[in-house]
């Protein structure tokens, strides 16, 4: 067998194996496999990426890594007693990483965005979203708007009286006023499994690209012509158990996310 025809029947045999070990509830039309993979300790929430550095989040830290190696080349810790709780996924923008941040599983839940320089991983700014509409744990920023993803969680880590069902996509101005929200469909809640959205990102055609916390899958959804629910599309098969996503801004074919159970960092490609 040449070594080309090696490569082309491993990867047969990852398709098969990941099917095979997807839950009975997982019902998708297609599987994006990974094509690279780094060990990164602090994959237990997100990942950021940028041109040369992917970033893996978790709660208090936060480690950067060269893209190509996946060697470290710098972390950032919050301070013993520091003012962090629970860092979720991040996107980087103009040499900004942006990341949601909240006190979960506190109630009432407060939230906010938290900026470093990504250059020296320095703090920079602490944008306060407030109370009332969730635990933030995703935000984007598309088309000259912020968006912002708040989940709320069964007792007893949510609100009294809401649970997954009430978590709400909030888009805002460049000036972090807000200017529409939208709920989700009864499908994906379903497929949240008693959870919420982790990770999300706007895709170049203009479609969101969702995670949940636990399944290993990826929800595609669009915005409503009417009224203010999200449109499901379809589900997508991947490696990853859920939690921040990122999409590559040198390929937007390569779907960054993380795999908690191994501390590692996937990258998957998107199917043509």
């Amino acid at each position: 067998m040449t070594s080309r025809a090696a490569s082309a029947h491993l990867a047969l045999l990852a398709l098969f194996v990941l099917f095979a070990l997807l839950p009975p509830s997982v019902s998708a039309e297609e599987v994006w496999p990974v094509v690279k993979r780094f060990a990164a300790a602090e994959a237990r929430q997100a990942v950021a990426v940028d041109a040369a550095h992917f970033y893996a989040i978790t709660n208090r830290a936060i480690g950067k890594y060269d893209k190509t190696t996946g060697k470290k080349v710098a972390e950032w810790k919050d301070a013993d007693g520091g003012p962090f709780i629970h860092l979720n996924s991040g996107i980087v923008i103009d040499g900004r990483l942006y990341s949601a941040h909240s006190n979960y599983p506190g109630v009432p839940m407060h939230s906010s965005i938290e900026v470093w320089d990504t250059a020296t991983l320095r703090h920079v700014r602490s944008i306060a979203v407030g109370t009332g509409r969730g635990s933030a744990t995703w935000v984007d920023h598309r088309d000259g708007a912020w968006w912002v993803m708040y989940a709320h969680y069964p007792p007893p880590n949510g609100e009294p009286g809401k649970g997954p069902a009430f978590s709400v996509l909030v888009r805002y101005d460049d000036d972090w006023r807000e200017t529409g929200a939208y709920g989700f469909p009864k499908t994906i809640v379903e497929r949240w499994d008693g959870m919420s959205s982790s990770g999300g990102v706007w895709l170049p055609d203009g479609r969101l690209l969702e995670s949940g916390h636990h399944a290993p899958e990826l929800h595609l959804l669009r915005l409503p012509t009417a009224g203010a629910t999200l449109l499901f599309e379809r589900t997508i098969a991947v490696e990853s158990d859920g939690q921040g996503i990122a999409l590559d801004p040198s390929d937007p074919t390569l779907v960054w996310s993380i795999q908690r159970k191994t501390a590692e960092v996937l990258v998957s490609r998107m199917s043509p």
